[in-house]
């Protein structure tokens, strides 16, 4: 591992345990948001992980299992499930899934993570939905998540009143940055 990302983690890493010690106190939600891993191009409606994501799911659980992950929201799709796998077996956690398909798909995941209030979510979404998603928390949206980005991983603290707010880091190998966003999902 490479001196920079290995910096990057003990960040990401300290970054969820001081938002884990406000839970305690003010049974505040933590959720952890990323977009499902690479993904491969074949069969074009519901593609499985390729080597590159079957890893990055790996460095997820990596990153995640000491956040005091609660519960696990994905997707109907095959690569959001595959995605969280790793974390789930490792906690026995059986993930709810939420269709991505429905108009309110944002609002939806919103109240599944409203249910575990003061507990730490782990959400993962697609390109299209992540940034939606956390603006449905309340925590301002971020930009738009390119097609060939998979290394984002945004940490929104949810408190019982007042205003969310969201941290953005990345985890796993770097991902390129795009010259323009094409084509997300």
């Amino acid at each position: 591992m490479s001196r920079p990302a290995s910096r990057a983690r003990w960040l990401i890493a300290a970054a969820l345990l001081v938002a884990c010690a406000h839970i305690a106190r003010a049974q505040t939600t933590t959720v952890i948001l990323v977009r499902h891993a690479e993904k491969a191009a074949e069969p074009a409606s519901d593609p499985a992980l390729t080597a590159a994501g079957e890893q990055r799911a790996r460095d997820l659980a990596e990153l995640a299992r000491a956040a005091g992950v609660t519960a696990i929201i994905t997707t109907q799709f095959a690569r959001t499930r595959a995605t969280a796998q790793p974390l789930a077996s490792a906690l026995a956690l059986t993930p709810q899934v939420i269709d991505a398909r429905g108009a309110t798909h944002a609002q939806d995941v919103a109240s599944a993570v409203r249910a575990h209030a003061g507990g730490v979510v782990l959400v993962v979404g697609h390109s299209n939905t992540i940034p939606a998603i956390i603006a449905a928390l309340g925590a301002p949206p971020p930009p738009p998540i390119c097609d060939p980005e998979y290394d984002n991983v945004y940490i929104v603290t949810v408190p019982p009143s007042g205003a969310a707010r969201v941290i953005r880091a990345r985890y796993g190998a770097p991902t390129p940055a795009p010259a323009s966003c094409g084509a997300m999902k």
